[in-house]
């Protein structure tokens, strides 16, 4: 696995905008007992490129501690972490090559 690029950092005030946004979203991606295999990490980094914010969860069989599994896919997606809870992760990454009625605007 390759390490993207360094996330961004976050304001308190876009983190909390980003949570709000991020509470009605469904997990797109599930860790299960594989871990973070390649698959997944793609899967996570294809899903940020068409949504920009996600949620992962870490199933009951995830063998990966859950904050270092967020770290870990903080790291290799080169998003930015918002919000662990429980076992569901919230990451954020922008994509200038969606439409701008397409991506997400922070607030300042």
């Amino acid at each position: 696995m390759t390490t993207a690029k360094n996330p961004i950092t976050l304001k308190g005030k876009q983190k909390q905008f980003l949570r709000g946004m991020g509470h009605h979203l469904d997990a797109v991606v599930y860790v299960g007992r594989e871990g973070l295999s390649d698959n997944l990490i793609n899967s996570a980094m294809d899903a940020l490129k068409t949504r920009e914010l996600i949620k992962i969860k870490l199933g009951q069989n995830c063998k990966v501690p859950k904050k270092e599994a967020a770290a870990r896919l903080e790291e290799l997606t080169g998003a930015t972490l918002v919000q662990l809870l429980g076992k569901t992760v919230l990451l954020y990454l922008p994509n200038k090559d969606l439409k701008p009625d397409q991506r997400i605007s922070l607030p300042r």
